[in-house]
This record gives C-alpha cells, sequence and structure tokens, in this order.
C-alpha cells in the first residue's frame, strides 16, 4: 500500500545542517521557542488522573511477515525488559477489543512550505477526513499545526471533524515561506500534547501521536532531531510522518524507489515507535486509512519499577518481546527515572 524507504543512503542527512535562511529573517524565533516541553515544577498538568504514579508503560504495535497488523496477542505473548531484567507485566490493554475504545489526541502537522502543491493539499484534504472517520470510535481528539518558515497553531484540540476540515480554508491564507520548521512543529506538538491531553482520561491510558505530512526537507530548524526524539520519548508520545510526492518529484527521474527523506534518516519516526511511509501519486486515502488503524492498534503494557529504580535519576533501558517470527515496534526505547520524590 505504500514504499516504506530502506534506510540505505545516508548523504541525504547533508541537507539538515546549516539551512537557517529563517533564523537571519526572524532573529527572535528562537528567543521566543520554550525550551521545556515538560512544566517546570512537575512532569505533567496537575489535573492527570493517574493510573498510578509509579507504574512505566510502553505501546506496542505488532507486524506479521506480510506487515499485517497483528490482533490477538495476550498478556503472555509479551516479555518485557528494564535494563536487560524481565519485568512482571502489572498491567495490559489492548486497543479495539470489546469494551470502552482507548481514548486518542493526535496532532497532524501539515507542510505549507513552498514546495507543496495545491493538488497535494486537496489530496490531503480528503485523506485527513478518510482519518478522522477510521477513528469516529475512539474518544479522538485533534489539533492542527502548520509550519513553513514559523509553527502556528491552526486548531486547538477538538472532537469536531468539520472543525478539522475548516482548517483547509484557513491554510490558504496562511503564508509559506522559504524554510521548513519541520522537527520545530513537531517539538510544539509534544508540548501541545503534554499540556492538554492527560496521559489518562477515565482511567484509560491516552495514545498521544504526531501525523507530520511534508515533503520530507527540514530547513532552519531551531532545535535538533535528537532533540525532539528525546522529548518525544520521555511523553511517550509517537511520530509518524507521511512523505508526499512532490519529495520524489526533486529526485533524479532514474530514481525507481524514493531515497530515505531527511526526516526518515533522522530516526524520528522509528524511534519513537510511529511510522515513516511515503504517498503513491494520486490517492492518499488509503494509506491515511492504514495509518489510522495503526495508530489505534497498539498494546500497552506497563509495570512498576524497583523501589531503588524508581527515583534514581537514571535512565533505564525497555525493551519488549513479542512471538517469534513477528515484528514488534515500541513506542520508547526507556525512561528517565526523575531523582527525588517525583515519579517517574
Amino acid at each position: 500500500m505504500w514504499k516504506i524507504a530502506k534506510l540505505t543512503c545516508f548523504a541525504i542527512i547533508l541537507c539538515l545542517p546549516g539551512l537557517s535562511a529563517s533564523r537571519a529573517q526572524d532573529p527572535t524565533y528562537k528567543a521566543q521557542r520554550p525550551r521545556q516541553v515538560f512544566p517546570a515544577r512537575s512532569q505533567e498538568p496537575d489535573d492527570i488522573l493517574r493510573i498510578d504514579t509509579d507504574l512505566v508503560a510502553v505501546d506496542v504495535t505488532v507486524n506479521d511477515t506480510t506487515g499485517r497488523l497483528v490482533r490477538n496477542l495476550q498478556k503472555q505473548d509479551f516479555k518485557l525488559y528494564a535494563d536487560g531484567k524481565e519485568q512482571p507485566v502489572s498491567f495490559f490493554q489492548v486497543e479495539r477489543r470489546a469494551g470502552q475504545p482507548r481514548p486518542l489526541a493526535i496532532v497532524f502537522a501539515l507542510d505549507i512550505s513552498g514546495s507543496m502543491t495545491s493538488e497535494e493539499m486537496v489530496r490531503l484534504r480528503s485523506a485527513l477526513q478518510a482519518f478522522s472517520a477510521n477513528v469516529a470510535d475512539q474518544q479522538a481528539v485533534y489539533a492542527v499545526m502548520a509550519f513553513g518558515m514559523n509553527v502556528k497553531m491552526l486548531q486547538k484540540f477538538t472532537s469536531d471533524p468539520e472543525k478539522l476540515d475548516r482548517v483547509f480554508e484557513r491554510i490558504a491564507r496562511e503564508p509559506s515561506g522559504l524554510s521548513t520548521h519541520t522537527y520545530d512543529a513537531v517539538d510544539d506538538g509534544i508540548r501541545l500534547l503534554v499540556r492538554h491531553a492527560p496521559r489518562t482520561r477515565e482511567r484509560r491510558l491516552m495514545k498521544r501521536a504526531i501525523l507530520v505530512v511534508t515533503d520530507g526537507f527540514p530547513v532552519g530548524d531551531t532545535v535538533s532531531a535528537q532533540t525532539v526524539i528525546e522529548r518525544a520519548n520521555a511523553a511517550d508520545v509517537s511520530v509518524y510522518v507521511v512523505t508526499l510526492p512532490s519529495y520524489s518529484r526533486m529526485l533524479p527521474a532514474s530514481s525507481q524507489t524514493p531515497l530515505p527523506t531527511p526526516l526518515e534518516v533522522s530516526g524520528l519516526a522509528d524511534s519513537t515507535g510511529g511510522r515513516s511511509v511515503y504517498a503513491e501519486e494520486k490517492d492518499y486515502v488509503p494509506l491515511f486509512r492504514a495509518l489510522a488503524e495503526e495508530v489505534t492498534s497498539a498494546y500497552v503494557l506497563a509495570f512498576y519499577p524497583a523501589e531503588d529504580k524508581r527515583r534514581d535519576g537514571q535512565f533505564h533501558v525497555l525493551k519488549v518481546e513479542g512471538p517469534s517470527g513477528l515484528t514488534t515496534r515500541q513506542s520508547r526505547p526507556g525512561y528517565q527515572a526523575v531523582a527525588g520524590d517525583k515519579k517517574p
């Protein structure tokens, strides 16, 4: 359904450094950008309804050898390790099963830089309608950001799909510019999720994700890819990246398979449990429906760290293993325990 680029070409990452023309045009941009994703006095907002403050959770998506999602696994099918030591799974949640669906908070980050074509924006509008329709049975809320030379909030969190659709009427009036602040947009999306989409709702862990739609060339960012990945992992936010066909039109005509974009080489999607995909030329709808299915098809595993690990201020590596022959992707490689009396 889509082409997954192989990470075989790293020369393209040379596009990343040094392309900061927009900062020269707007010297206050970096100073204005908040440097902290989490509020200074706590890891998450005060009004969060916590299942348990000591519980460490990780989302896991499982695919078979053909790439299809595997949904029928049980708690005993998984093994969860922290720092190489197997942990008893204290909490196990499966999405898309009988009962109340898992709540979802997603930020759409849309590239409006000059390289995006009007035809792509029309197709994208239909694709996002299909995405929202596919998660209609979830307790889903959406927010929309646009990014080019700057990052701008177009729609705060809403559950109204009509508001999501009306965003595209505003996009046409937004200035684009020559820069593409992709990492800055994801950074702002993480901050928005942390502050306005509590980790739990009605005692169910919320799925938090960012869907980036772009031409694949970040330019002029004030925050690095690695910093964004670390912040996404700390907030347990998965990032999905859709690269539109305008990217492939920039490549030599002899190229049959899309080369990996700078975003893919950076590991932004892979390192946060998301996925990087390439849209087909004519119809984005099937791709976005499949992405909606994947975003809402994760297993959630959680455990209580040992007492001496809970507040030691160290980073602890997490590893989830599933049944042999299946591919597992986890939302984060580990967690940072907070020193002192604060919780991880």
